[in-house]
């Protein structure tokens, strides 16, 4: 939380911690998420949503929502994806966020980007939501917003396995695509969806192979303590601190 405590020694006493979530999916919308955390928030916890389980992500989301002063989420379709690219997509979204917000920010931390179109203070932040609770925050409140889209799209369309894969290259997705083409909430800009369209099988199976995650490594399931609720987990688990950080990390941003 160096940064968050730098700009506070600063002045500034609204930072709001920005990332988004779905940028690398071949199907669905990318979401972004802003949020404003008190200085003494103490939710314990935070951290990259890719890397904490279902239901601890689950509980630390409803803590953001009840604790955080300031929460705003943009969301970004597919057919504007495929006609402004991903990266202006996620830019969008990280923009409807901040607007969305009931209580505006003064200063921005963003994980790895810039906004120019927005004007206040923002700071860059690489790796950013291991190292940032604000960051970590808006990176729990995108994912779990965005899987629950992917949840409601897997209903409609069960055969490519949303609700496991979130719309990322797994081999079962894949597979299905392969199989049954792609529906209405695929990018088509994006070049495994154009290969397959222009009929380059061939290529597709090559560009996937030995890089496809799995099921586990997109949607972690459980807790190792066998916690349902994730509720035993938050209570133990540290702050995030760039003191127990590796150097590496310690010296991002």
């Amino acid at each position: 939380m160096r940064h968050e405590r730098e700009l506070r020694l600063a002045g500034f006493d609204r930072i709001a911690g920005i990332d988004e979530v779905g940028r690398g999916s071949l199907a669905g919308p990318v979401v972004a998420a802003s949020v404003i955390l008190p200085e003494h928030h103490r939710i314990k916890g935070l951290r990259d949503s890719k890397v904490l389980p279902r239901a601890r992500r689950e509980a630390l989301y409803e803590r953001i929502l009840d604790r955080a002063d300031s929460v705003g989420v943009g969301c970004v379709e597919v057919e504007v994806i495929d006609r402004i690219n991903i990266l202006q997509a996620t830019k969008l979204a990280m923009s409807e966020a901040l607007r969305r917000m009931p209580q505006q920010p003064d200063h921005l931390v963003i994980d790895a980007l810039s906004l120019r179109d927005v004007e206040l203070p923002q700071r860059p932040i690489i790796d950013g939501d291991a190292i940032s609770a604000s960051i970590a925050a808006a990176s729990i409140v995108a994912k779990v917003t965005r899987d629950r889209i992917c949840t409601e799209l897997d209903a409609r369309y069960p055969v490519y396995g949303f609700a496991r894969n979130k719309g990322y290259g797994t081999r079962y997705h894949v597979e299905a695509l392969l199989n049954e083409g792609p529906c209405e909430w695929h990018r088509r800009s994006f070049a495994p969806l154009r290969m397959l369209l222009a009929g380059e099988q061939l290529s597709l199976d090559l560009l996937f192979d030995d890089q496809m995650p799995t099921d586990d490594e997109i949607d972690p399931d459980g807790d190792p303590d066998g916690d349902p609720d994730g509720e035993d987990l938050l209570e133990d688990a540290p702050l995030i601190d760039e003191d127990d950080l590796p150097e590496e990390l310690a010296a991002a941003g």
